[in-house]
C-alpha cells in the first residue's frame, strides 16, 4: 500500500514513475518486458492485489530467479497461479512458495499442489514441506513420514527430551535460568514462594503465567505487563479447550488472554469478549488469527496498530466483502484512504477521495481503475501522487511509453 505522499526531488521523479509503472496491471508485456530489465526497478515493484494470467505466467518465466521469488511470495495472486511455480528448477523458489506470502491471510497453495511437492525428487523441498504441517492434508504429511528419510520431521525414533534440573534453574544466579524455573509446568510448588518474591520482575512475571494457579494467586505476584510489553506465548493457553480455555479468556492476567487471543478453538461469544479487550496487542492478536472477527475491529485495529505488520491486516477475510465506504467521512486519513480496498465503492466516491485535502490520500487512490483516465492523468501531473498515479492501468500507453524513454529504458 502506498505510504504517505511526500515531496519529490526532480532527480527522483522518473525513477518513482518508473517503479510505479513496474506495478501498474494494465501494462503491456513489451513494456513490462523493459521496465524488469531496468537497475533501478526492484521484483517488489511488480506488487499489486490482482494478477492476469498473463503477467504473472509472464514474469513466472523470466530467467531472473530474484522475480520468481517474489512471485512465490507476494500475497496478490491466486492460489492456482502460485501453484504454478511448484515446477520451478531452482530450489529457492520453491522454499519461497512453501514459506507462503509475506502477509498473513493470503491464501495458501491448493491441495493438490502440497500433494505433488511431497512427492519431489529434491530432499531439501520436502523437508520443507513436513515442517509446516498445519497446511498439509492429512494424507501429505503421512507420504512424507512414509518415505522414511531420518532428515524429515517426525522420521525414524524419537529421542526423550533431556532432563532438567529445575532446583538448579530456580536457586541459579542467573535470572534468565531463574525465568526457565518460573515458567516450567514441572517446577515444584515449593519453589513458588521464593520465585514470587524474586527481585528480577520477568521471572514473577514468568511465574505469574504458569498454568495450575487461581486468580488470585496471579494477582498475589507483583508483575505489570503494558501494552508495548512482548511477552511470549504460551503453549498451555494455545492447546486449552473447554472450561480452562474459557478461564483464560477472562483471566485478569493480560498475558493468558493474549495467549488466548490466538487459540484456535475460541467460541463466538469467546472471540466477541476479547474483541472488546482494553488491552490492544489482545485485540491485535484475535484479528491476526480469527478469521471471523468483525470487519469493524479489524479496521479499528489497524487504525490503532503501530507495529509493521500492520498492513497484514488489510488482507484480512473480514475487509473482502466488508462495506468500508463509510470511512469516507472520518476525520482519520488512514480510514479515508482504506475505502480505496472496497471493491463495490461507486467510482463517484473514488473521485471524490481523489481530490482529498490529504495528499495520502490522494496516493492511495491515484492507481485505482475506478478512475477516468483524465483524473488519472492529473493525478499523474501531481508531483506527490505521480508515483503512484503511474500504476492506474487507465493512463495511456503513449505515457507509459513516455515513462520509459525519461527513464532512459531502451
Amino acid at each position: 500500500m502506498p505510504d504517505r505522499g511526500v515531496n519529490l526531488r526532480v532527480d527522483e521523479i522518473h525513477r518513482s514513475r518508473l517503479r510505479g509503472l513496474a506495478g501498474n496491471p494494465g501494462l503491456p508485456l513489451d513494456l513490462l518486458r523493459r521496465v524488469i530489465g531496468h537497475p533501478d526497478v526492484r521484483p517488489l515493484d511488480l506488487t499489486r492485489r490482482r494478477w492476469s494470467d498473463e503477467t504473472f505466467d509472464f514474469l513466472a518465466a523470466h530467467p531472473d530467479a530474484r522475480i520468481r521469488q517474489f512471485l512465490a511470495r507476494t500475497s496478490g495472486p491466486a492460489p492456482e497461479q502460485r501453484a504454478r511455480l511448484i515446477d520451478d528448477p531452482s530450489t529457492s523458489v520453491v522454499i519461497e512458495l512453501l514459506d507462503g506470502p509475506y502477509a498473513r491471510w493470503a491464501p495458501t497453495l491448493p491441495d493438490w499442489a502440497y500433494r505433488k511437492l511431497a512427492r519431489d525428487p529434491r530432499r531439501l523441498v520436502r523437508m520443507f514441506l513436513a515442517e509446516r504441517p498445519d497446511l498439509l492434508p492429512p494424507d501429505v504429511l503421512d507420504a512424507l513420514r512414509q518415505l522414511g528419510d531420518p532428515l524429515l520431521p517426525g522420521a525414524g525414533s524419537e529421542t526423550a527430551a533431556p532432563a532438567v534440573d529445575l532446583d538448579r534453574l530456580a536457586s541459579s544466579a542467573s535470572a534468565g535460568d531463574r525465568r526457565a524455573a518460573a515458567g516450567h509446568p514441572g517446577l515444584p510448588a515449593r519453589w513458588i514462594g521464593t520465585l514470587a518474591a524474586d527481585p528480577d520482575p520477568d521471572v514473577r512475571l514468568h511465574l505469574s503465567m504458569r498454568p495450575g494457579l487461581t486468580e488470585p494467586e496471579r494477582a498475589a505476584i507483583a508483575c505489570t505487563v503494558t501494552e508495548d510489553d512482548r511477552i511470549p506465548l504460551l503453549g498451555w493457553v494455545l492447546d486449552a479447550g473447554g472450561d480452562l480455555l474459557d478461564r483464560c479468556v477472562r483471566s485478569a492476567h493480560p498475558g493468558l488472554r493474549r495467549s488466548a487471543a490466538r487459540n484456535k478453538r475460541l467460541t463466538p461469544a469467546q472471540i466477541e469478549l476479547l474483541g472488546a479487550d482494553d488491552d490492544f496487542p489482545v485485540r491485535l492478536l484475535l484479528c491476526e488469527q480469527h478469521a471471523g472477527v468483525p470487519a469493524a475491529l479489524v479496521v479499528d485495529t489497524y487504525l490503532e496498530a503501530q507495529v509493521i505488520t500492520r498492513t497484514d491486516l488489510l488482507w484480512h477475510p473480514a475487509l473482502a466483502g466488508a462495506d468500508l465506504t463509510g470511512y469516507a467521512d472520518s476525520p482519520d486519513w488512514n480510514a479515508r484512504a482504506i475505502v480505496v480496498l472496497d471493491r463495490r465503492a461507486p467510482a463517484e466516491l473514488i473521485e471524490r477521495l481523489s481530490h482529498d485535502e490529504d495528499s495520502a490520500v490522494r496516493k492511495w487512490v491515484a492507481g485505482d481503475e475506478r478512475l477516468t483516465p483524465e483524473r488519472a492523468l492529473e493525478l499523474f501531473a501531481e508531483r506527490q501522487t505521480t508515483s503512484a498515479a503511474s500504476a492506474n492501468p487507465n493512463l495511456p500507453v503513449d505515457l507509459m511509453e513516455q515513462i520509459l524513454a525519461e527513464a532512459a529504458v531502451r
